[in-house]
């Protein structure tokens, strides 16, 4: 049986991290995504994220097909990045399988984009509006669907550097928020930013 665990990080870089972590720990790409914000403009499309002059995309292919563990795999798919809008969330930078369904459901006018992805695969109804809102205020969200044998060493993966969402979500409450609406307005630069330099990321 398969399972989708995910968790909320405060910055990308903390995201990319699990993402690799991940896939060296023998999760298939096709099995991860990643959605981050990107009100502040800080994914600007570049293919070459590692500065050294050549298209990320190429390396990843220039690794061949039996790309197995390692960082190889994950720059393949950090290297799929695009710039994608989701109603309630924003201007996004995603890649995998999540931000495909959410895309979907949206233009589907199913219900919460993001969150109804979430939920259609399998995140709680409680924990899936809170992912968004991490996003929309300038999180990066990182989902896997893996086997429910495995779920606890995949989880102890993603632990590392995740944002504690329960106690986040009474942070917010605590400054007037009452949940997740994908009909609110999408956080912009400023606030992204503000809110990041509550958390030190």
């Amino acid at each position: 049986m398969t399972v989708t665990i995910s968790r909320l990080y405060d910055s990308y870089a903390d995201a990319q991290q699990a993402v690799t972590a991940l896939e060296a720990a023998g999760v298939q790409l096709s099995n991860i995504s990643i959605v981050a914000n990107n009100s502040d403009g800080w994914f600007d499309g570049k293919k070459d994220r590692d500065g050294d002059g050549v298209d990320d995309r190429a390396e990843a292919a220039g690794t061949g097909a039996g790309i197995g563990a390692g960082v190889g795999g994950a720059a393949g798919l950090l290297a799929g990045l695009g710039l994608l809008a989701i109603p309630g969330l924003g201007p996004v930078v995603a890649a995998g399988w999540l931000a495909a369904t959410a895309v979907g459901a949206a233009a589907g006018a199913a219900t919460g984009g993001v969150v109804g992805a979430l939920t259609e695969a399998g995140v709680s109804k409680e924990d899936a509006p809170l992912y968004a809102e991490g996003v929309r205020r300038g999180g990066t969200l990182v989902s896997a669907k893996v086997a429910d044998a495995d779920r606890t060493r995949f989880d102890g993966i993603l632990n590392r550097s995740s944002v504690n969402l329960q106690d986040r979500s009474a942070t917010w409450q605590k400054t007037g928020w009452t949940g997740y609406d994908p009909a609110n307005k999408p956080y912009g630069a400023d606030e992204v930013r503000k809110e990041r330099s509550l958390y030190g990321s």
